[in-house]
Formats: structure tokens, C-alpha cells, sequence
């Protein structure tokens, strides 16, 4: 049996489900290796353009092969990696960045991870695809989970710029679950991914170019909690692991259960972001984290029963 999304039908729910948790636990080990390589003294845009473009050269040669020489297929979307390098890579991240220049992370990050809220309310005013009742929930717990994962009621300094910036963080994000969710033509999400991450390295370089934003590396070791390891190791697993691997998988579970779903199961990635972080910076999650982690997982839960059945 199919079950169907607002946007698109799930032609695979275990499937996507697993591919939707590996691209989150993927990402979510982005933030703590990130961590280390700028108390290394790479700055965040240098470190994540890094690893756009090394995911990008990775996925190249395999996006190449499975084009099968239908370059013609590559010219029509066009258009749309485009706008996912544009949109869903470069400008999410650089929104994110001034985000952070201008308020708390734990802030931004919360603006940002309202996504998903975003992503219903699209489906809603441009489709007429109502959410239901148990969806609204769903978005409520996951939105709940936040503020106490994120930890950010209590002190938090608030700017109106950036809570702008971080808007448009949170623009950029929904825009990746819509567009993941087009399968334009049959073209292969790693041929999506590649483009748009090419792309989107390609813009993050030019604008540390022009100054946009700092552009720092450096090769100093990188130390985690109780070890150090040369500067490469951190840097290739950021590019083959938490970019190459986590926008593919990506791609694949929004195909398989549609951007809606795929965006709350998403949410998960902060939940695996302080799991890594434990693990690698020793900042083991408080009662408060781990309460706000169950929110997550309640909330889409309550999306996934919120699906009407066909």
C-alpha cells in the first residue's frame, strides 16, 4: 500500500525513514568536527566550503556515470540545481553565518529549524493541501523540542538582524526538503546534489572572496575531547560523511516520503548532534536535552500518524 503525503506519495516508508535518519545523523556529526576545526582557526565559511566542494568532487564522477551521457536531461534541469546550489546550499549557509554574527547559535539555530513549519504552511497556501490535526501537533512537540534541546529560553540575546538572517537560514532550509522532493525529469538525486553543491561551494569561496564572510584555515591539529588528529581527518569525513552522504540520503528519503515528513524526521539531526557532541567535546546533554529530544521523536511520530491513507 501507498501511503501519501501531501506533496508526494511515500513509495517506500522504511526505506525513507532509514535513509531520513542516516542523512540526519550525518549532518548532525557536522556541528561538533565543525567545533574543532574553528578552535583549530578555520573560520565556519572556510569550513564549510571545504566541505561542499569536497563532497562535490566526490559525487561527481558517480553523478557523471549515472547520467549515462543524457547530458540533455542535465540542460533541462538546469534550473532547478540552480536554485538548489543558489538557495538550498549556498544561501542557507551564508544566511546562517551572518545569523550567528548577530545573535546566540542556540537562537539562530532555532529559527532556522522551524523548517519544517515552513515547509506545511507552502504545501497549505501554494497546493491546498491542508495539514491535519495530528500534523499541527506533530509541529508543536517538534518546535517544543527545540527550545529545550536548543536551550535557548532562558538569557538569549535577540537582534531583529539576525533574526532576519536567520529567516532566511530557515528559507533555505525549507527550499532543500521542496526541492529534494522533485524528481524533475528522473533526474538522480546524485546528479542534484553534486550540481547544487559544486555550486553552492563555488558562491561560499566567492563570498570569503569578497568578504562577505571570514575565510580562515588553517593546518594546525584539531583537538577533541581526550585526543587530537591532524587537520585532513576531520575535513574528509566533513566532506564524504556529513556532506556527500547526508545530501544524497536526503534526497533519496524526501522522494521517498516527501518533503513534508522527511523535514520533521530532519529534526532528528539536533538530537545526533548532541549525541556527536558528547561523544567527541565531552558536553554530555542535560535532563532538560534529553526531554526536548523525546519532544522531537513524539512530533514526528504525531506527523507520520497525521498521513492520510490511501
Amino acid at each position: 500500500m501507498t501511503t501519501m503525503t501531501h506533496d508526494r506519495p511515500v513509495t517506500g516508508l522504511r526505506a525513507g525513514l532509514g535513509f531520513a535518519l542516516l542523512s540526519a545523523s550525518s549532518f548532525g556529526l557536522s556541528g561538533p568536527l565543525g567545533r574543532g576545526l574553528m578552535d583549530a582557526g578555520w573560520s565556519s565559511a572556510a569550513a564549510v566550503a571545504v566541505r561542499v566542494l569536497l563532497a562535490a568532487l566526490v559525487l561527481t564522477p558517480i553523478a557523471v556515470v549515472q547520467l549515462r551521457g543524457r547530458w540533455v536531461l542535465l540542460r533541462r534541469t538546469a534550473p532547478l540545481i540552480t536554485v538548489y546550489g543558489l538557495v538550498a546550499v549556498a544561501g542557507c549557509q551564508l544566511a546562517f553565518f551572518n545569523a550567528v554574527a548577530h545573535m546566540e547559535v542556540g537562537v539562530a539555530l532555532l529559527v532556522e529549524y522551524t523548517a519544517p513549519v515552513a515547509v506545511v504552511g507552502w504545501l497549505w497556501l501554494r497546493h491546498g493541501q491542508r495539514p491535519t490535526r495530528l500534523t499541527v501537533l506533530g509541529g508543536a512537540l517538534g518546535l517544543l523540542g527545540l527550545l529545550l534541546v536548543l536551550d535557548v529560553v532562558s538569557g538569549a540575546r535577540v537582534s531583529v538582524v539576525g533574526v532576519l538572517w536567520a529567516l532566511g537560514a530557515m528559507v533555505g532550509a525549507a527550499a532543500y526538503f521542496v526541492l529534494n522532493a522533485r524528481d524533475a525529469e528522473g533526474l538522480p538525486g546524485t546528479v542534484l546534489a553534486a550540481g547544487g553543491l559544486l555550486l553552492g561551494g563555488v558562491v561560499l569561496v566567492l563570498a570569503g572572496a569578497v568578504g562577505i564572510v571570514p575565510f580562515t584555515v588553517s593546518a594546525a591539529p584539531v583537538a577533541f575531547d581526550g585526543f587530537a588528529v591532524s587537520w585532513w581527518l576531520p575535513v574528509l569525513v566533513l566532506g564524504v560523511v556529513t556532506a556527500a552522504l547526508a545530501y544524497v540520503a536526503g534526497i533519496a528519503a524526501t522522494r521517498r516520503l516527501g518533503s513534508r515528513l522527511s523535514s520533521f524526521v530532519a529534526l532528528t539531526e539536533v538530537v545526533m548532534a548532541l549525541i556527536f557532541a558528547w561523544l567527541l567535546l565531552g558536553e554530555a546533554p542535560g535532563l532538560v536535552q534529553l526531554a526536548g529530544g523525546a519532544s522531537i521523536l513524539a512530533g514526528v511520530v504525531a506527523v507520520k500518524l497525521g498521513e492520510p491513507r490511501s
